[in-house]
């Protein structure tokens, strides 16, 4: 009886079951600014290193990015990234074009990554990237070398899209942009699916849905972007600080031609930053410069056993300096002493109410701390952060700055200011309204010797983890011992003075500890653009009306 009712429920629930095959064609778009089949090699990501004649032992590296962008380009570019440990160098551009979706997300990496793009090309010395087993290079200290040039370089179709995430953004007469409508491509997909379901109480409950079969059904192209993809090209590029009059010349340039943009309409139209170039980022000179550029890194000389005696029977001779017991010694002829001067940031993502701080930069001396006095004396009730940048200098001269540092409750960090249109110290540069405008850079700014004393006096004291920061055995009297108390910096950072009669670089959570800085954030902190749309705003905010603005932009040419 049971065995029956089983085989009698079985065939009940096998009736009850139906498989249902059913055809449906969907499409789904894909974006490309290129209308040509073929756009050439994906691009690949290599770092390169200076050959220029003379930048040895310290030369500039750049992230070579050539060729097509494809889907899997972001991907690439990941995997650099990884390598180069935190470090930010900039990327020499030379792209036809290609994935849309995957320009904005390479954009959106190096805005993230904070790095700065130039268009240009690199000419290779020794191994190529695409050589195999090359072995030209070991033992230079680097895989790649080359040049990089603007003459001929182009960054075209959804290229733009992936440069606009650059900080600094650099073209140059010489390089070739171009922007033009985007295609469309529609695929169409057949796809065959079976579905289960089950009849109860006579209306069909669906159990599961499955694809058997997938066939291609054709595709179709539009060159004409839609609205809802033009508003997210727009949220993009205003997001990254570019003006509206990009994506209108891209809808009012045909797919199928390239609108090749000037380099003072870029600049009107906020596509680049400066009317340099990739001479700006990659020239051996720069390397030369003080303070350091960020992108350039020391590689020894290799040791050669032919000249090891010569070099011995020298030591012999003439026996190294002793190590300098005050900051006072640790002088460079090529540093001039410090300057103060007010900075307002340069960043369009900003405009018009923008952060501004005070650049101090150059070597401490016996008049650094009136200087500073008399700059703090045009503020008013103002209080600005100082972005500081300096090798070092005088003890005394330290010490009263600090102090005056703590009198007005001023922030410190370290960092470097970059100038946008002109160098304070240049004659013909003539700042609007007192203040010169620029941008901070992490890698830029060092603190060395007595310059952490004066860092001390700040009541916010921040150091990035791409700034370096030094200290040197100084003469520990009593005034230096009772500034430090005054400035709630604990004992452990005498102790670690006492220990190291040479310069030795602190590490974010060492300074942390020793009380010499508040936190680990970077210049960012307080002079990013963004700052200023917190709420409460910065008091370093300051708004610049519009009408001003429009008479400060460049002319159209």
């Amino acid at each position: 009886m049971v065995p029956g009712r089983l085989l009698h429920r079985r065939a009940l629930w096998s009736l009850r079951l139906v498989c249902l095959l059913a055809s449906l064609v969907v499409g789904h778009a894909a974006f490309a600014t290129g209308t040509a089949p073929d756009l050439g090699p994906t691009m690949r990501f290599v770092v390169v290193r200076s050959n220029a004649p003379g930048c040895e032992p310290i030369c500039p590296e750049w992230i070579s990015a050539e060729g097509s962008i494809e889907a899997r380009t972001p991907v690439l570019f990941k995997r650099m990234l990884k390598t180069l440990g935190g470090r930010n160098l900039p990327i020499v551009v030379d792209s036809p074009g290609g994935n849309v979706e995957a320009a904005l997300t390479l954009g959106r990496l190096i805005r993230k990554n904070k790095l700065d793009i130039a268009v240009g090309k690199t000419r290779f010395d020794g191994c190529l990237p695409d050589a195999k087993d090359c072995a030209q290079n070991d033992g230079r200290g680097a895989r790649y070398f080359g040049d990089a040039y603007a003459s001929g370089a182009m960054c075209n179709s959804a290229c733009p899209l992936m440069f606009a995430g650059g900080i600094r953004r650099l073209v140059g007469e010489s390089a070739y942009l171009g922007v033009h409508q985007i295609t469309t491509t529609y695929i169409r997909t057949k796809l065959q699916y079976r579905t289960t379901y089950r009849i109860v109480g006579g209306k069909k409950k669906v159990l599961s849905t499955r694809i058997v079969s997938r066939k291609s059904a054709g595709s179709y192209k539009t060159y004409e972007m839609s609205k809802a993809v033009e508003k997210r090209l727009a949220a993009y590029l205003d997001g990254m600080g570019v003006g509206p009059g990009v994506l209108e010349t891209m809808k009012d340039t045909s797919a199928s031609a390239i609108h090749q943009l000037e380099v003072q309409n870029m600049l009107r139209m906020k596509m680049v930053t400066s009317l340099d170039s990739v001479d700006m980022l990659t020239a051996g000179s720069i390397c030369r410069a003080t303070p350091l550029p960020g992108n350039c890194r020391e590689v020894p000389a290799p040791a050669d056993k032919a000249t090891r005696p010569a070099a011995a029977e020298a030591a012999k001779v003439e026996p190294a300096a002793a190590a300098p017991t005050e900051p006072e010694t640790v002088q460079q002829d090529n540093v001039a002493d410090m300057r103060f001067v007010l900075v307002r940031g340069k960043s369009f993502l900003c405009d018009p109410d923008c952060p501004e701080w005070i650049a101090a930069e150059g070597r401490i001396t016996a008049e650094t701390p009136q200087k500073l006095r008399q700059l703090l004396g045009t503020l008013g009730d103002r209080r600005l952060p100082v972005v500081i940048n300096s090798p070092g200098g005088d003890l005394s001269g330290a010490l009263a700055a600090g102090r005056l540092i703590r009198e007005r409750r001023l922030d410190v960090v370290v960092a470097g200011t970059e100038f946008m249109e002109c160098e304070p110290e240049k004659p013909d540069c003539t700042a609007q309204d007192g203040v010169y405008v620029g941008l901070t850079n992490d890698a830029l700014g060092e603190c060395d010797a007595a310059c952490p004393i004066m860092l001390a006096g700040g009541v916010r004291r921040l150091v990035g983890p791409h700034a370096r920061l030094r200290l040197r055995s100084l003469d520990l009297d009593q005034q230096v011992k009772t500034y430090l108390e005054e400035m709630a910096v604990g004992p452990d950072l005498l102790a670690a003075v006492k220990l190291h009669s040479s310069q030795r670089q602190l590490d974010p959570r060492k300074m942390l500890k020793v009380g010499l800085t508040t936190g680990p954030q970077s210049a960012d902190e307080l002079t990013g653009a963004s700052i200023c749309k917190s709420a409460p705003k910065p008091g370093n905010c300051r708004l610049v009306s519009a009408p001003k603005l429009q008479a400060d932009a460049p002319t159209k040419s």
